[in-house]
């Protein structure tokens, strides 16, 4: 494939970029001349999906690759063969972007940057994820091993369910540090929360400040009190009087079980968010997302806002909360550490 010397490179696509022959040709044929050398490049950064093979692990590899991500995307799956047809379709949709995807193996995965964790047991119509952990342990444990050696500087993202819980077992069995190793937590689930709220308020859902937070299942809980909108609380807001907050709760708790009834599981949703995530990780962002992370005053992994980077957690930030809210944070805790006891 010829590539093309940039001269004068139009704004809408970055110089740091190669990008093939047909698209540039048709696109923006005065700004390159042809040449068998690539001037520029963005420095190759490697994901890897475990569990590539199935809807959540081909679901976060094409988001990867959609969102643009310039990075090699590696599918890895025990089943070969679906591993190989979910890189081979997602390849077809990476010509446009900066980004690669194809097959790989779990010694290659263990040599990535990011390493991200969705394969594991299915949750069954009307099943609390908390139920997965027994049928999760063994699997994670297995890959885990199978990656070994791991590069000393990755990043590993979990995605499995119950996530707070496996993060804790993944971080055990990798050896690395705990800053290095984080979950999805409640990512989709704020996101959902949000959501809600833009119905309601009509403000975007990017400009509310409002978390799910504790635990990624039956005991997670919206920090109502600490909410804001434009610096404000948002209980506040005067289309957020009479809303029953209980029923937003509800609708969000069951929304992942709704989908599970319907079509046999939900994968497009914490298929952004992981590649989002990812995208933080490598990009050293230091965005905050309630994810599943190591909270030393809690002395757990917990679903909790936190800053992540190239360095994985940067930081983690305190969430003031009203008394109940308090009670509540209590018990997720409790039910995370009580689980990840019986997993030493």
């Amino acid at each position: 494939m010829q590539y093309y010397r940039l001269h004068f490179p139009p704004t809408h696509i970055p110089a740091s970029v190669y990008i093939g022959k047909r698209y540039l040709a048709r696109h923006t044929p005065h700004y390159y001349q042809p040449t068998d050398v690539i001037m520029a490049t963005v420095p190759r950064h490697r994901v890897s999906v475990i569990g590539g093979g199935g809807n959540v692990g081909a679901a976060t590899a094409f988001a990867l690759v959609a969102k643009g991500v310039p990075a090699e995307v590696l599918v890895v799956d025990v089943v070969d063969k679906a591993a190989e047809g979910q890189a081979l379709d997602i390849s077809d949709a990476a010509f446009m972007m900066p980004g690669t995807c194809r097959k790989g193996s779990f010694t290659e995965a263990g040599q990535s940057d990011v390493i991200i964790v969705t394969a594991g047991a299915r949750q069954q119509p009307g099943e609390p994820r908390s139920n997965l952990v027994d049928r999760n342990y063994k699997i994670i444990k297995s890959i885990m091993d199978s990656l070994h050696p791991i590069k000393p500087s990755a990043k590993i993202l979990m995605v499995s369910n119950p996530v707070d819980v496996l993060t804790d077992i993944a971080q055990k069995t990798s050896g690395l540090p705990r800053e290095q190793v984080i979950g999805s937590g409640t990512y989709l689930d704020t996101g959902r929360l949000r959501s809600s709220l833009s119905d309601i308020t009509g403000v975007s859902p990017t400009s509310i400040h409002a978390y799910m937070l504790g635990e990624h299942g039956d005991n997670q809980f919206t920090s109502w009190s600490s909410a804001r909108i434009g610096g404000h609380p948002l209980l506040e807001h005067p289309k957020m009087r009479g809303v029953d907050l209980d029923s937003i709760y509800d609708k969000i708790q069951q929304k992942a079980y709704v989908i599970i009834e319907a079509k046999g599981s939900t994968y497009y949703g914490i298929g952004i968010c992981a590649a989002t995530l990812a995208e933080g990780l490598l990009n050293n962002t230091s965005q905050v997302f309630p994810v599943t992370n190591y909270v030393e005053r809690y002395g757990c992994y917990m679903s909790w806002p936190a800053a992540i980077g190239s360095n994985g957690v940067e930081q983690s930030f305190d969430v003031k909360l009203n008394g109940e809210e308090s009670k509540k944070l209590d018990k997720a805790i409790n039910a995370i550490k009580e689980t990840c006891s019986r997993y030493q």
